[in-house]
């Protein structure tokens, strides 16, 4: 019998122990009242052994106990950190003692009742009187020094790596800062959070691939969205709404890597009446202040790139930067030179894909020389079917992308709203479509409707959770609580699915 074995029939025999003599191991309620932190940071100036009168309500799970006789010292878990509870001979009652002694493992949460002290260590505790076991484990911990160490097994047992780790744990807390912030920052611009279709008949709003599903009910091949309701926020300008935006998930039948994922996070905001310019200095804006609420300062490294969002922002011209870094004219050399060049560089690529996706290749090859932050902008019309055509060079489009340690984190631009240009641009993507580029776009006629009915002048833009994860310098997998895994085989004897 492995040492493992050993603990989880200990800790079955107690339970058994314990529903025996009447006492329910799974109970139904603890009034909490305390939590670790605070304790610690209300009590930071007792003297060594004193011990305080007022009563504290504690619960957590049992990480460590130590037995010393007449002094058992167990350090609890909360969800705002760890407190050592003290089980003192002569100051807890037999009975309490007796039972924890009898029925408490490590992992067990518990609820305690006593008072605060500061032990002869200086170390701010909870000095117990009354306690209580809430639910008991069956299952032992991962070791305190190995841990999770499969970075597969952390994914699929999140649990316990949020239990182990506290700094994974402060990962979901920074993350629900960074959509706070964002959520905050434009309901003070009074911008209105609204919210579109997840399934839809035709994938529209962005080039990627789409899950395909079928609605019985309306007996309907039908999408996931993948992007956070673009079409149908800017119907919402044609309604005449000025400010809108929403967070929500959008899912991409796509590759994963660092920096990608399959569902993931988004938001978009729509500004009517405003350029790419307005959007620019609209973003910078929000960027600064949200990076600054996430990570308390605008100074930061990630991805071996040293980040300071406080200098001035650069522009990035799309045409000129491959031409800097390849030597690429993107508008007057084929096919034949630019896979040369990808060739050259030993960047892979599908070389079915048009002219104008392997200069995109390109392009995300050259943007890992630029620092930020800054926004690319100039984009070729070909690659961006919904912004408007640039009044200074028809073959570029109003867009802009965040350009930060060398990814884009963030992207927008002037919508267009010609109808009869968004028409030829959406039967462009048709014909690509046909010719097997999977990420081209659906041509949606009810949007193209909806924009001869008019749609204002309008600024979009969207940024999705890998900003976030940019700025803790992980892995977007990381910073995911629950990612999408393989399931487990069934490993019981007969099982043949």
């Amino acid at each position: 019998m492995t040492r493992e074995q050993q603990i989880i029939k200990e800790k079955e025999r107690r339970l058994k122990e314990l529903i025996k003599s009447g006492v329910n191991p799974y109970a139904y309620k603890f009034d909490v009242k305390d939590f670790s932190s605070e304790i610690k940071k209300k009590n930071s100036r007792l003297k060594n052994n004193q011990i305080t009168k007022t009563k504290i309500k504690i619960a957590g799970r049992v990480m460590i106990i130590r037995n010393l006789g007449k002094l058992i010292f167990t350090s609890v878990q909360d969800s705002k950190g760890k407190i050592q509870i003290v089980l003192q001979k002569g100051k807890t009652s037999p009975k309490n003692i007796e039972f924890f002694k009898k029925y408490i493992d490590v992992g067990d949460i518990i609820g305690c009742e006593g008072m605060a002290m500061k032990t002869k260590t200086g170390e701010v505790s909870v000095l117990v009187k009354k306690i209580e076991l809430l639910s008991k484990s069956l299952l032992p911990l991962p070791e305190k020094w190995h841990g999770l160490q499969d970075k597969e097994e952390r994914y699929r047992k999140r649990y316990l790596d949020l239990i182990m780790n506290p700094d994974v744990k402060n990962i979901f807390i920074k993350k629900a800062k960074f959509w706070g912030a964002i959520r905050s920052f434009l309901l003070e611009k009074e911008f209105l959070e609204i919210e579109t279709p997840v399934l839809e008949t035709s994938a529209g709003g962005a080039a990627a691939t789409p899950f395909e599903t079928h609605h019985d009910a309306l007996d309907l091949d039908i999408y996931l969205r993948i992007s956070m309701g673009e079409l149908w926020q800017k119907k919402l300008m044609v309604a005449g709404y000025n400010k809108t935006f929403e967070i929500g998930r959008q899912f991409r039948n796509e590759g994963m890597d660092m920096e990608h994922l399959q569902d993931y996070t988004q938001m978009e905001f729509y500004l009517a009446y405003s350029d790419y310019k307005d959007g620019m200095k609209l973003v910078e804006e929000m960027y600064k202040k949200v990076v600054k609420k996430v990570l308390g300062t605008l100074k930061f490294k990630t991805h071996g790139y040293k980040v300071d969002l406080g200098r001035k922002w650069s522009l990035y011209d799309y045409e000129k930067i491959i031409k800097k870094y390849t030597k690429i004219n993107i508008y007057k050399d084929d096919e034949s030179k630019i896979k040369k060049k990808l060739n050259e560089l030993k960047v892979e690529y599908d070389p079915k894909v048009n002219k104008w996706r392997l200069i995109d290749i390109l392009l995300k090859y050259c943007r890992k020389k630029l620092t930020g932050p800054g926004f690319l902008i100039n984009q070729p019309v070909e690659i961006s079917p919904l912004a408007k055509r640039s009044k200074k060079d028809p073959r570029k489009v109003e867009q802009f992308q965040v350009i930060i340690a060398g990814s884009e984190l963030g992207n927008g631009y002037s919508e267009l709203n010609d109808p009869f240009d968004q028409e030829k641009r959406f039967e462009r993507q048709t014909e690509l479509k046909e010719k097997g580029d999977t990420d081209s776009m659906d041509y949606d006629k009810e949007f193209v409707e909806a924009l001869k009915y008019g749609m204002p002048p309008t600024c979009g833009f969207g940024v999705s959770e890998r900003l976030f994860s940019y700025l803790i310098d992980k892995p977007i997998r990381e910073c995911v609580l629950f990612p999408l895994m393989k399931p487990e085989k069934n490993k019981r004897k007969g099982n043949k699915k």
